[in-house]
C-alpha cells in the first residue's frame, strides 16, 4: 500500500451514513452496549496480541517472499484451536492462510484480511520501547494483523460471537510493483469471501467511503540504429528525447482534462509522470528514452478505456517523430465507492461508537488497497481500518500497542454487531 499525508475530506457535521442508520434503527438493533464493550475489552489480551505481532514481525517477509510469514501465522493460528487451511490461491511459493471461527447459530459472516509481504528495504528486526513496536512490517501491516487475530480470540475466549462467523484470511502479493494483488484476487475467486471485510491498513482518522483505481505507466520510446555522436549522424536522427518530451507534456495535458472529473472525497483522476530517462552523454544521440508514473481514476471509468486512452496518446507522439512507442500499463487495483446503506457500515459506526465514544467521518482512501478488490471484484462491502501507525514504507515503522489493542476492539464490536444483525 502507498504512503499518505494525513488529509482526510469530511462531508459535513455528523457522519451520514451513521446519521441514516440511526435514523433506521439499525444501530439499536446492533446490540453494543457498555456492558458489551467492557467484555470485549476484557477478553483482549494486549500481551497475547504484542507477542503475535513481534512473532510475525521477526520474520523477513519481502514481496514475493512472504512464505514463512505465512508458515508462522498458520502455526500461530492452529495452535490457538482454530480452523486453518493453507490455500494456493494461484501463487505456490506462499500459500495464503485462511481460517475460521464458527458460532453456533446462523448469521453473516465478516472476513478480516491482511497482507504478510513487506516492501523491498532492508530488514528491520522488531523491538519494543515505551509501548511502541518498531520493525519492518509493525505498521504495514503485521502488527494489524496481530489485532484482527486478537480479536477473534477475543470473542472464542468470551464466547461473545452468538451467530455468524469469522473469516481470517492473509496473504503475498500485495506490495507493488513486486507484487500485483493476485493471490488476494485468488482467494476471491476460490470462494474465500465472507459478507463484509475489514482490512487493518493504517487509515485510522475516517472511513473510506470511496477510492480512484492505480495503473502503473511505462513506456518506451526508441529509434533504430546505434547511439552516435551528434557530429557523426546523431542530430539527423529521430529524436528520442523530443518524443519524450513531447509525451510528458501531452501528459500533463490529459492530467488538466482529467482534472475536471472530481469526487468530493476521493478527489480527482489524474495522470503523473515521476520518472524519465534518456541518454548516456550530452552530445550523443541516444536509441532510448523512457518514462514511468500514474493513471488514477474514479468508480465508473473502465480500465480497457483508460489503457486506449494512454496507448493511443504515445503512439501520437510516435508516429509525429519518427520513433516507436511502447507502453506497459500495469493494473494496480480498481476504484470503489462503498455502499455507505450497508449494514457493515453501521456495525462498524457502532462499534466506533463504543469502543472510541465516536463515529468516524466519512472521507476519501488516497492510496490503493485490497479494499478496492474486495469492493470490485467480489462484490461485498470492504472498510479500511487500522492502528495510527507511523513510517510505513520506511526503515522507521513504528506502532502504538494501546493502538493496536483499540483496533482489536473494534473488529471484535464490529464482528458482533454485523454477524448477528
Amino acid at each position: 500500500m502507498e504512503s499518505f499525508p494525513n488529509i482526510v475530506a469530511i462531508a459535513g457535521g455528523e457522519c451520514t451514513s451513521f446519521a441514516r442508520a440511526a435514523r433506521r434503527g439499525i444501530i439499536r438493533r446492533m446490540h453494543i452496549t457498555p456492558d458489551t464493550v467492557e467484555q470485549v475489552r476484557a477478553a483482549v489480551r494486549p500481551q497475547r496480541l504484542l507477542e503475535t505481532a513481534v512473532s510475525l514481525v521477526e520474520i523477513p517477509s519481502p514481496t514475493r517472499d512472504a512464505g514463512r510469514a505465512a508458515d508462522r501465522l498458520a502455526q500461530i493460528l492452529s495452535a490457538d484451536g482454530f480452523d486453518v487451511a493453507r490455500p494456493v490461491a494461484g501463487w505456490p511459493a506462499a500459500p495464503a492462510v485462511a481460517a475460521r471461527l464458527r458460532a453456533s447459530a446462523a448469521g453473516r459472516t465478516i472476513q478480516f484480511d491482511g497482507h504478510l509481504d513487506t516492501v523491498h528495504l532492508p530488514f528491520v528486526p522488531p523491538r519494543v520501547e515505551a509501548g511502541v513496536l518498531y520493525g519492518s512490517g509493525a505498521s504495514d501491516m503485521k502488527g494489524g494483523i496481530a489485532a484482527m487475530v486478537e480479536a477473534a480470540r477475543a470473542l472464542r475466549d468470551a464466547r461473545l460471537l452468538t451467530a455468524g462467523g469469522i473469516l481470517i484470511t492473509a496473504h503475498d502479493l500485495h506490495e507493488s510493483p513486486w507484487g500485483d494483488g493476485s493471490q488476494v484476487e485468488g482467494l476471491i475467486d476460490e470462494g474465500f469471501l465472507g459478507d463484509g471485510v475489514l482490512l487493518p491498513e493504517y487509515v485510522c482518522d475516517r472511513l473510506p467511503v470511496a477510492g480512484r483505481g492505480l495503473a502503473i505507466l511505462e513506456a518506451v520510446f526508441r529509434r533504430s540504429g546505434a547511439p552516435m555522436h551528434e557530429v557523426q549522424g546523431g542530430i539527423d536522427q529521430p529524436n528520442v528525447i523530443v518524443a519524450g518530451a513531447q509525451a510528458i507534456r501531452r501528459l500533463g495535458e490529459l492530467d488538466r482534462r482529467l482534472a475536471h472529473r472530481s469526487h468530493p472525497m476521493a478527489g480527482r483522476e489524474s495522470m503523473f509522470v515521476g520518472q524519465a530517462a534518456g541518454g548516456e552523454i550530452y552530445n550523443q544521440s541516444p536509441t532510448e528514452f523512457r518514462l514511468a508514473g500514474t493513471r488514477r481514476w474514479l468508480a465508473g471509468a473502465r480500465f480497457d478505456d483508460v489503457r486506449a486512452e494512454c496507448q493511443q496518446l504515445l503512439d501520437a507522439v510516435a508516429a509525429e517523430t519518427g520513433t516507436t512507442a511502447e507502453m506497459k500499463l500495469t493494473f494496480v487495483r480498481d476504484a470503489f465507492e462503498l455502499d455507505r446503506g450497508h449494514a457493515l457500515v453501521a456495525a462498524f459506526h457502532a462499534a466506533c461508537q463504543g469502543a472510541m465514544g465516536r463515529t468516524l467521518p466519512e472521507g476519501g482512501k488516497p492510496f490503493v488497497d485490497d479494499g478496492n478488490s474486495f469492493i470490485a471484484r467480489g462484490r461485498v462491502p470492504a472498510i479500511t481500518h487500522g492502528p495510527d501507525a507511523k513510517g510505513a514504507h520506511t526503515l522507521h515503522e513504528a506502532v502504538p500497542v494501546d493502538e493496536l489493542v483499540r483496533v482489536a476492539v473494534v473488529y471484535a464490536l464490529t464482528a458482533m454487531a454485523f454477524c448477528e444483525g
